[in-house]
């Protein structure tokens, strides 16, 4: 527990420390399991191979390697857990980043692994297999993906070579960028004094009621990034080229199809998708208006996106947020209230803002069903729904708890799908116990979330559409990277922001754009935000039949493709009438607001 009453996560029901001899243990243990495995996929020749009959010694193989693979997998997910625990949290902890650094190696072992088993898989009647063994049965959808996978792999030599080279190429750029701006210091002055706050505190401060600190903070950052921006463009050039190599290499089309491929849907879903979202960029420009209005503004600067619209809005300890939380979530399931009161009591929650540590907010699984939340609390509703969101994650681990590793790998555009159900609960809740001001705060720090994830979510899309195609002639300036961001920008949020207040170093501050493994990490979230409103509206429709199938459905996300999870609901994700209809609950959400807000000005209480 930190000084000002936020906890940080407890991780010793793994190992007491990285200095303990029971990690010291674990650590060589988990190793030697991951060279065993090595071994056995040499005894059984696991790696690319001419056509394979599906013989009974075949099958007595597979059985005997996805099992161990899956053990492996399993230990490794914990040990890298608690490791990543220290590093996320404090990435001046030197002794973090030894580990972490010997354990990468491990890594790229296990993952050639990986490479060598799904082009064995290629080898094989899938097919036949599925029907003679139970593994394979259970592993279907697995096997076919990699049955796909295979055909777009490189030469063995290659893919080992690709697996190596990325310790010093993607992952080590993407290494600096975490290290090099969670350690970002900005200057500020803050009540007459010149301070230097942590890159993390003065974004937070985009949530100051007071528009001259917020703007102070506005432009201490971006002179903060334009300091910072040589070694962060050398990052992400170095990224989106090495991706351009791969896709080329492995005859992918682009690094989207990749995406796509990864993400279990297909080219029609998120052209369906994203089509609905441009339709809906009017509407989010008329609550970006309706805001500016609130505020007394002409017009929003980016600065003003996230600024509470009253100063009578309620302040949340993080106490209050539990209690609220857990209440609120036993109206669902005493499950799900469950889960969330063993994530408080057992401190799996690292809530407090400080130096060394990432921004944001995430959920990672620690052990079956268990899980750690890193947020950054705000005294806001807003941190409260962060924290309902990040439970939501760690129930779908709940859920995932008796699948194996090979079962629960689930792609970004499910990930968000219980995220979002959860967040949906409490802000339900939210409005429905909370006075007039409260409601107004509420309703417009659910439309703030909205528009992010809908209209900030496709300026990332568009400029990392951009990036990718230019990155395949030369690398890119810092000055022409802050172009595309601006362009983006001017796209989306149109006339909704002052066109001279923008935000040029949003590719600096967004991590997403660092992970060399998952190209476009920006339209999931969309998706799930919209399919999980499609889900909420279900479960409103008919509770007791959502609650049978719901649980079933966060176990299966690794087990079949988004279209036909979804069409379980009778939801169909390639027609544009279900986003229409996901973004319509937005809509009413934002002519109730503007009509707030018009209520408000005219009995003279604006912001």
């Amino acid at each position: 527990m930190s000084s000002n009453g936020l906890p940080h996560w407890d991780v010793s029901v793994v190992y007491p420390g990285l200095d303990s001899v029971e990690f010291e243990e674990g650590f060589k243990k988990t190793i030697q399991e991951i060279n065993d495995l090595v071994v056995l996929f040499d005894s059984h020749e696991i790696k690319e191979q001419t056509e394979l009959p599906i013989v009974d010694s075949l099958v007595e193989i597979f059985d005997e390697v996805i099992a161990r693979y899956n053990q492996v997998l399993d230990n490794v997910r914990t040990l890298r857990a608690y490791i990543h625990s220290y590093v996320t949290t404090n990435s001046r902890n030197t002794l973090a980043q030894e580990k972490w650094s010997l354990f990468q190696p491990e890594l790229v072992k296990l993952g050639i692994l990986g490479t060598r088993f799904t082009a064995w898989v290629g080898a094989l009647d899938v097919e036949a297999l599925i029907d003679q063994s139970e593994q394979a049965r259970d592993h279907a959808y697995r096997l076919r993906k990699a049955k796909i996978q295979s055909m777009h792999l490189m030469s063995p030599p290659e893919e080992e070579l690709a697996a190596e080279m990325e310790l010093t190429g993607g992952s080590a750029w993407n290494k600096l960028y975490g290290n090099f701006t969670s350690q970002l210091m900005v200057p500020l002055e803050v009540k007459g004094e010149l301070q230097e706050l942590p890159m993390s505190a003065v974004r937070n401060l985009a949530y100051d009621p007071d528009r001259e600190t917020r703007q102070k903070a506005y432009l201490a950052e971006l002179e903060a990034w334009e300091r910072s921006a040589v070694p962060i463009a050398a990052a992400i050039n170095s990224i989106k080229g090495q991706v351009n190599n791969l896709v080329k290499r492995r005859k992918w089309g682009s690094a989207l199809d990749i995406t796509l491929f990864q993400n279990n849907i297909d080219r029609e879903t998120l052209e369906a998708m994203m089509e609905a979202a441009r339709e809906s960029f009017p509407d989010f420009r008329r609550y970006l208006k309706a805001k500016a209005q609130a505020l007394g503004l002409p017009a929003l600067a980016w600065y003003d996106l996230f600024a509470p619209v009253s100063g009578n809005g309620r302040k949340w300890t993080f106490n209050e947020a539990e209690v609220f939380i857990i209440e609120h979530f036993d109206s669902y399931s005493s499950k799900l209230s469950g889960l969330a009161k063993r994530a408080f009591k057992e401190n799996w929650i690292d809530a407090e803002p400080r130096s060394g540590k990432q921004d944001g907010a995430f959920c990672m699984g620690l052990r079956n069903g268990e899980s750690r939340i890193l947020s950054n609390f705000q005294p806001s509703f807003d941190g409260v729904g962060t924290l309902a969101h990040e439970l939501g994650h760690a129930y779908h681990n709940l859920n995932l708890a008796n699948r194996t590793m090979l079962q629960r790998y689930t792609p970004m555009t499910l990930a968000e799908t219980a995220s979002i159900f959860c967040q949906t609960i409490i802000l339900d809740a939210a409005l429905k116990v909370s006075g007039e001001d409260d409601q107004f705060v509420i309703l417009e720090g659910s439309l703030q979330d909205a528009c992010q994830v809908v209209v900030d979510i496709s300026s990332r899309f568009i400029f990392e559409q951009a990036v990718f195609e230019k990155r395949k002639e030369r690398e890119l300036s810092v000055d022409e990277f802050n172009e595309l961001m601006l362009d983006s920008q001017r796209q989306t949020y149109g006339e909704g922001l002052d066109p001279e207040l923008l935000h040029s170093y949003m590719w600096a501050v967004k991590s997403h754009y660092y992970n060399p493994g998952l190209s476009y990490y920006n339209f999931p979230y969309m998706f799930g935000l919209l399919f999980g409103l499609g889900l909420y509206a279900h479960y409103l429709d008919d509770p007791q039949r959502f609650k049978v199938d719901y649980d079933d459905l966060l176990s299966s996300t690794g087990l079949g493709d988004a279209a036909e999870l979804a069409g379980r609901f009778g939801i169909e994700l390639r027609e544009l009438d279900f986003w229409r209809a996901s973004l319509d609950v937005i809509r009413r959400d934002i002519k109730r607001f503007e009509q707030l807000v018009g209520e408000r000005v005219s009995a003279g209480r604006s912001g």
